[in-house]
């Protein structure tokens, strides 16, 4: 496994080894899934688009669609424009979506295919049918991570549907950022709770956690309609959870449509969620029912519960940059100490971000963006921690040095659960807490030598 990795740390300026992040095109395809009958479609080789379909299917257990402009050594050459054509051609007659998403990869990026007018000239020929849209955004793989192809896949579901009737509707937009399914659920689980109107887009929850019926549907009931998308431009307010993924949609929001807007962290755990229904409160001057007050009591119950087991017990942390804000905080909160926060997402006011949070309670906490697990690794090799919270590819790390691991992020391969259960919300704060407290328990009754061996903790 990973037990050859050295000690001694260099600086590396070229190279990535096992980077804590993967390519803007899955972002991308992430977010237009959450478009009910949307097709993602990948402007590039086979290859690129087989990988991205295969590991979100991985992650979710699910089978996800989309389909590819299959470029070969001719489109690389003369541009991708005649496989695009034909692509879109074959879609709306043998698959017929609504909408078809197209992102870039690596190689029509880097020839320059001009996708606006390519899919005007289309619309012009009869090729996109009456009644049907295309729409796009470019992703080069080497830049940025899957958050960013996210974003700016979400920034172009604002730019080619979002209109403004003049009418400002008693609603407001949510911008989910890069979570499950099950999160997107509970944010509009939440919001209905407060008795309030909220567009949430993209939407994956029933599309990528659907349950068995033995019948097969391309495109699940679930998914933001076009009309629904349409209309956000007559809300109220946005709301934008994760600046990384969610804040360029809301500006384009704003200068498109005149709609305000509020960035806020993930709501993970209780302080970044207690910021978030103050939020919806102030934007529509709803009160929080006695329900919502009992689940965050639960919360803060289970937290005093479990305090004297989570007290600084140091942590390695990894992922995407917006849930790890959050989840630093959350730490925090149940006063444990992040001592490594990594992200492979590029980005300097994340390390600024982290830096603002751990500064009283963590602040010699190493926290490096644009990194890889591997420079990671190293670090716990040097001064072993407690725990580590990220994605599967931290189990080797795990492995390696013997240090429990709590599964958390984008993408896990190797558990089930995290597209059905959510982390954001007070009731994913509990589901999150009992995770990480289960884990150290587990490890804790391994370790014990007999006389400590506890029936009760």
């Amino acid at each position: 496994m990973l037990s050859m990795t050295p000690k001694e740390i260099t600086e590396r300026k070229a190279l990535r080894i096992n980077p804590a992040k993967t390519c803007q095109p899955i972002g991308a395809m992430y977010a237009a899934l959450g478009i009910h009958s949307c097709l993602p479609h990948s402007h590039g080789s086979q290859g690129c688009y087989a990988y991205h379909r295969s590991h979100l299917t991985r992650h979710f257990r699910e089978p996800v669609m989309a389909s590819t402009s299959s470029f070969t050594e001719g489109a690389s050459v003369f541009g991708g424009a005649p496989n695009l054509r034909q692509a879109l051609k074959n879609i709306f007659q043998i698959y017929d979506p609504d909408v078809v998403a197209v992102h870039t990869t690596c190689l029509s990026e880097t020839i320059g295919d001009d996708l606006p007018s390519i899919i005007k000239k289309a619309k012009d020929d009869g090729i996109i049918p009456d009644g049907k849209w295309v729409i796009h955004t470019n992703t080069p793989s080497y830049v940025g991570s899957h958050v960013t192809g996210f974003s700016n896949m979400v920034r172009g579901i604002v730019d080619y549907f979002s209109q403004s009737m003049g009418e400002t509707k008693d609603r407001i937009n949510v911008i989910p950022g890069y979570v499950e399914p099950s999160d997107m659920r509970e944010i509009k689980r939440m919001t209905e709770e407060m008795g309030v109107k909220s567009l949430v887009f993209p939407d994956t929850s029933d599309v990528l956690d659907t349950p068995q019926t033995a019948q097969y549907a391309m495109y699940p009931k679930g998914g933001v309609t076009i009309e629904t998308l349409c209309s956000t431009g007559d809300s109220k307010a946005t709301l934008a959870l994760g600046p990384f993924a969610s804040e360029q949609a809301a500006k384009a929001m704003e200068t498109k449509c005149n709609v305000p807007f509020q960035v806020l962290d993930l709501p993970i755990g209780v302080s970044a969620t207690d910021r978030f229904v103050q939020a919806i409160m102030d934007v529509t001057g709803k009160e929080v029912p006695e329900s919502m007050e009992y689940e965050r009591g639960r919360l803060m119950d289970i937290m005093t519960d479990m305090q004297h087991h989570l007290l600084n017990k140091e942590v390695a942390v990894f992922g995407d940059p917006d849930h790890l804000i959050s989840l630093c905080e959350f730490l925090i909160n149940m006063g444990m100490r992040p001592k490594y926060v990594i992200t492979g997402t590029p980005g300097k006011r994340f390390d600024l971000r982290i830096k603002g949070i751990l500064k009283d309670w963590a602040p010699n906490a190493i926290v490096k963006s644009d990194a890889d697990i591997f420079y990671l690794h190293q670090l716990i090799k040097n001064d072993p921690v407690d725990l580590i919270i990220g994605n599967t590819y931290g189990k080797y790390v795990a492995h390696a040095e013997d240090i429990p691991i709590v599964r958390f992020g984008f993408p896990i391969l190797d558990r089930v659960g995290h597209s059905y259960f959510p982390t954001v919300g007070y009731r994913g704060g509990m589901y999150l807490l009992t995770n990480i407290a289960n884990t150290i328990l587990e490890r804790k009754d391994r370790d014990d030598p007999d006389e400590f061996f506890e029936l009760i903790m």
